[in-house]
C-alpha cells in the first residue's frame, strides 16, 4: 500500500506539473506556428501537443487535425508538402502540386512568408514569457534593495580588492548597476573572470579589478550549481529592501527586461561552457524539468508561474539554435537561400536534416545522462 501511495504521490507531485507546463508552453510554441502559417496561406495538416499515437483529437474546418500524443515531450505542426514533423519537405509529394497547390506548402511558399511562420514559434515563447512576468510584476510588485555593501567576506575577491562597508556599487565592467540582484545576476555567471567594479564612497567614484571566486551553491531542495562570487553582503538596513508598485506599462517592461536577462545569463553560460570556465554538467533534460517542476508546485503557483516563464525563455532559445531540423536550421537555409537566390538542393538538405536529428539526440542524451549523475550523486 505504501508504494501505491509513493507511486501517486510522485505521479501528482512531479509528473502532473511537469506535463502541465510543458504542454502550455508547447501549445503557445506550436500555436505561433500555426497563427503565422494560417496568415500566410499555408495549409496545416495537423497540430500535436506531444509525439507518437494519438489519444485523443479532432479535425477542424480547415482540415487540421488538432490532437494530444502519447509522449509528452514536445510537439509539432505539420504543414501542407511536409514529410515528417520536422518540416522537412517531400519532394516527391510537391512535385506533383498544381502550382496553386504548391504555394499552400511551407517550402512552397514565398520566402519571407516562410521566415515568419518559422520564427512565430519561438517569438510566441518570449511573449509568453513576458506576458508571465509582467502580470506577477504588475500584481505584487518589483522586489528591489540597494546595492549597498553592508558587509563583506573575509577571504573574498571584495576584501582583497579594498572594497569596503558602505561603498555602493553603481557599475560592472562599465554596466549601470541599480539593484543588488543586477550585481548577483552579473557576478554570477563570471566566475574567474576579471570584472571591474566602480563603487561610489563619500560621495566619490573609485574603480576596482577583482577576479570572482568560483563557488557552489545550494537552494532549498539541494540543487547544486556553480557561480561566481565576490563576496559582498546586503542587508535590510543598508539594502532598504522594499516592494515597488509598478503600472502596467512599467510591469510590461519589466517582463520584457527580465526575458532579457535570462536569454543574456543563458548565452553568458554556453559562452563560459565553450571556454571551459563552467562545467557543462548544469545542462538538465526531460528529467531536470520534471525535477524542478515538482520541487516548484510545493512552493505554489507564483514558483510554478516563475519557472513555466523561465522554460519558455529556454524553450524559444533552444529552437532558435542554428541546427537543422530546428527553426533556427530552418532559418539558416532561409538565409542561405535568400543570398544564393535559390534553395539547397534536397540532397544537401536531407543531409542537414539527418546531421540536425543526430545532434538534437546526442544533446538528449547528454542532458539525460547530466539528469542522471546528479540523481544517484
Amino acid at each position: 500500500m505504501d508504494h501505491i501511495s509513493t507511486i501517486f504521490s510522485f505521479l501528482g507531485g512531479y509528473i502532473l506539473p511537469y506535463i502541465l507546463i510543458l504542454s502550455a508552453l508547447v501549445f503557445i510554441h506550436e500555436l505561433g506556428h500555426y497563427l503565422a502559417g494560417r496568415w500566410s496561406g499555408i495549409r496545416i495538416l495537423a497540430f500535436s501537443v506531444g509525439f507518437g499515437p494519438e489519444l485523443v483529437g479532432f479535425t477542424d474546418s480547415h482540415g487540421t487535425r488538432w490532437k494530444i500524443s502519447a509522449i509528452p515531450l514536445g510537439g509539432y505542426v505539420r504543414f501542407f508538402g511536409d514529410a515528417d514533423a520536422a518540416s522537412r519537405p517531400d519532394g516527391s509529394m510537391v512535385e506533383e502540386l498544381t502550382e496553386q497547390e504548391r504555394a499552400q506548402t511551407l517550402n512552397g511558399a514565398k520566402l519571407w512568408k516562410r521566415a515568419v511562420t518559422v520564427a512565430a514559434g519561438p517569438i510566441a515563447n518570449f511573449l509568453l514569457a513576458i506576458v508571465i512576468f509582467a502580470g506577477m510584476f504588475a500584481t505584487m510588485g518589483k522586489p528591489v534593495s540597494d546595492p549597498v555593501v553592508a558587509d563583506i567576506k573575509p577571504g573574498s575577491a571584495a576584501e582583497a580588492a579594498g572594497i569596503a562597508r558602505g561603498d555602493v556599487l553603481v557599475a560592472l565592467d562599465g554596466r549601470i548597476i541599480e539593484t543588488f540582484d543586477d550585481v548577483v545576476r552579473y557576478i554570477t555567471m563570471r566566475p574567474e573572470i576579471p570584472v571591474e567594479v566602480t563603487v561610489r564612497r563619500d560621495g566619490q567614484e573609485v574603480d576596482f579589478d577583482l577576479v570572482p571566486h568560483r563557488a557552489v551553491t545550494t537552494d532549498r531542495f539541494g540543487n547544486e550549481m556553480e557561480v561566481g562570487q565576490i563576496g559582498i553582503i546586503t542587508d535590510q538596513q543598508a539594502g532598504n529592501f522594499r516592494i515597488v508598485q509598478l503600472s502596467p506599462v512599467e510591469a510590461v517592461w519589466e517582463g520584457v527586461r527580465q526575458t532579457g536577462h535570462i536569454i543574456t545569463g543563458t548565452f553568458d553560460y554556453i559562452g563560459n561552457m565553450i571556454a571551459g570556465r563552467m562545467n557543462a554538467d548544469q545542462l538538465g533534460g526531460p528529467v531536470r524539468v520534471v525535477q524542478a517542476s515538482g520541487q516548484m508546485a510545493t512552493l505554489g503557483v507564483i514558483a510554478l508561474l516563475n519557472l513555466a516563464a523561465v522554460l519558455s525563455v529556454s524553450l524559444g532559445l533552444l529552437n532558435l539554435f542554428p541546427v537543422p531540423v530546428l527553426d533556427g536550421g530552418h532559418l539558416v537555409l532561409y538565409a542561405i537561400e535568400a543570398v544564393r537566390g535559390r534553395p539547397m538542393g534536397q540532397g544537401a538538405q536531407e543531409i542537414a536534416f539527418r546531421i540536425g536529428m543526430a545532434m538534437i539526440l546526442s544533446l538528449m542524451v547528454f542532458a539525460t545522462w547530466n539528469d542522471i549523475s546528479r540523481l544517484i550523486g
